[in-house]
């Protein structure tokens, strides 16, 4: 029991490190990740209070959240209407694919959508079938979306706990699943993005806020 306990802690940051990727710079940040998800010591040596499933994924949670509002508030708000298609390249099919201030609603609407169903709250109207407002384009508009968005996350993995994590659910689109998968495929589909979001800003001349100084 007490390794299946140390498996579903370990299993959001092992996800997070795949998230990042396998580059030495990306392993040592999954490291200190981990790190400083493990149970800290007081100066008495008595330690504090332990991790648990909920922790862990909330702190996954806060990395992605961190890079996704740095890289919304990097980008100017004239290029939040930004995508590929604009550039026009030779040989490429760019035709269709999300604007930069579309890929950041479509995040903050599907946080919504992922996360609502492990506290059983209703879906916000403003979700949109995933797209997020059709009708909200200026900038500071949509980083609150995206970071209440976050905040809603934030409380929704606080209800996780041993009795709740695995019990049979249905997603918000009727299908199946548990708490725990809920929990953590939002930061995975967030992560997703934000690395297309990365090369939003660098087609723009804008070095991602996480790759400067380094």
């Amino acid at each position: 029991m007490k390794d299946v306990k140390t498996l579903l802690l370990l299993t959001p940051l092992l996800f997070a490190t795949f998230a990042y990727g396998q580059s030495p710079k990306s392993s040592a940040v999954a490291a200190a990740t981990a790190t400083a998800a493990a149970p800290q010591s007081s100066a008495s040596g008595t330690p504090s209070t332990p991790p648990t499933v909920a922790s862990a994924i909330d702190r996954e949670i806060s990395i992605i959240e961190k890079e996704l509002v740095e890289t919304a508030e990097a980008m100017p708000e004239d290029k939040f209407d930004f995508s590929p298609e604009k550039l026009n390249i030779s040989g490429s099919d760019y035709k269709g694919v999300r604007t930069f201030g579309q890929q950041l609603k479509h995040v903050a609407a599907s946080n919504y959508l992922i996360w609502s169903p492990i506290t059983g709250e209703k879906v916000p109207d403003t979700v949109n079938d995933g797209k997020g407002p059709d009708n909200m384009t200026a900038k500071a508009d949509i980083v609150k979306y995206l970071k209440d968005s976050f905040a809603f996350g934030h409380k929704a993995v606080a209800t996780l706990n041993a009795s709740n994590l695995v019990q049979p659910i249905s997603s918000s689109s009727g299908r199946p699943t548990t708490r725990l998968f809920l929990a953590t495929f939002a930061p995975a589909h967030a992560f997703d993005h934000y690395g297309q979001l990365v090369e939003y800003l660098r087609m723009n001349g804008i070095v991602p806020p996480a790759s400067r100084g380094q």
